[in-house]
């Protein structure tokens, strides 16, 4: 579709990738791109690099909605009509940057902020203690009380990463009256008193937490970092949360320990393969709320994200300086 107005000039053409709401023609102004926007938008998630290439075929710019979609040298070979590749946020892992620079493609980004996640984070959290989607659906099959909830106030919060996002997490912890233990691999006594914690030893946290969220950026060193061992070690009442990268935490091992009741439940809101496929034992099991990784999607930010998706190639077609994305 064609979106913004015409000036005589040719409009440039943009395919945004995984636009499951399909928003891009609504969610910014297209008007301060001259000559308009060609927009392809791919609502459904595609792994297949010869689909991918031919979706994309003809396209000036792509669209990166955060992590969803590597992009690596193999497709960029196979598009040679594209000169700038703009993803929401200020990085994306699985973007080869270098490689699309190699190839003449700019790489630009956009800004973020963490506020969504977080709450996104604290959803879950309540959800799992309040057994909200269970009793939501008991109530409209006719039932009427089963459960019993959980305090939080005097309960122990392990926050693994004690980040930006992870310290906003634990305050809420706090106003929540939670004691709050963190560990990281790097996190010292003293910045974690600094941000409202108190820092442990990682089997201690498994060991004495009530609710571990994971706060953790992921790389070769985070991937499969949760495994067995410590999923082994938290109570059999205790919740894990995860609204990082599905990767950092070995979802065999949680499945496992959720299917033999070995914790109480886990809130998820990211997956090691996503969309999470169909037939995944995740989806059946009782004990778990899960979210399709939309911790971020949010109307601020998505508002935030396209406004500048258009001004950054508005800027770009101009020659003017535009929002690098950080490697």
């Amino acid at each position: 579709m064609t979106v913004g107005p015409s000036t005589g000039r040719q409009s440039v053409s943009i395919a945004f990738l995984d636009d499951y709401q399909s928003v891009a023609a609504t969610a910014a102004d297209w008007s301060i791109v001259p000559g308009g926007v060609e927009i392809v938008s791919i609502t459904e998630h595609l792994d297949d690099v010869d689909a991918l290439a031919r979706h994309l075929a003809g396209a000036r710019v792509v669209v990166a909605m955060r992590e969803r979609t590597p992009i690596g040298a193999d497709l960029l070979d196979r598009l040679p009509d594209l000169a700038l590749l703009v993803t929401t946020g200020p990085s994306n892992a699985v973007v080869d940057v270098d490689a699309a620079r190699e190839r003449g493609v700019e790489v630009c980004g956009t800004g973020g902020y963490l506020s969504p996640t977080s709450e996104h984070t604290w959803a879950l959290i309540l959800a799992l203690a309040r057994h909200i989607p269970a009793d939501d659906r008991a109530i409209r099959a006719g039932r009427w009380q089963e459960r019993i909830g959980i305090d939080l106030a005097g309960k122990t919060l392990g926050i693994v990463g004690l980040g930006r996002l992870g310290t906003m997490v634990a305050e809420v912890g706090r106003a929540f009256g939670m004691d709050i233990v963190a560990w990281s691999q790097n996190l010292t006594a003293e910045v974690a008193t600094e941000r409202g914690a108190r820092r442990v030893d990682r089997a201690e946290l498994f060991a004495t937490a009530d609710v571990v969220s994971v706060h953790l950026v992921l790389s070769e060193r985070t991937r499969g970092l949760i495994g067995a061992d410590d999923l082994r070690r938290m109570k059999p009442t205790a919740f894990l949360v995860n609204t990082s990268r599905g990767a950092i935490i070995d979802e065999g091992a949680l499945v496992d320990a959720l299917t033999h009741r070995r914790i109480a439940g886990a809130g998820l809101d990211v997956f090691e393969v996503e969309p999470l496929p169909a037939e995944h034992p995740l989806r059946q099991l009782d004990n778990t709320v899960l979210t399709p990784h939309t911790g971020y999607v949010t109307d601020g930010l998505y508002a935030l994200f396209f406004r500048e998706i258009a001004e950054d190639i508005a800027a770009f077609l101009a020659g003017a300086p535009i929002r690098l994305v950080q490697q």
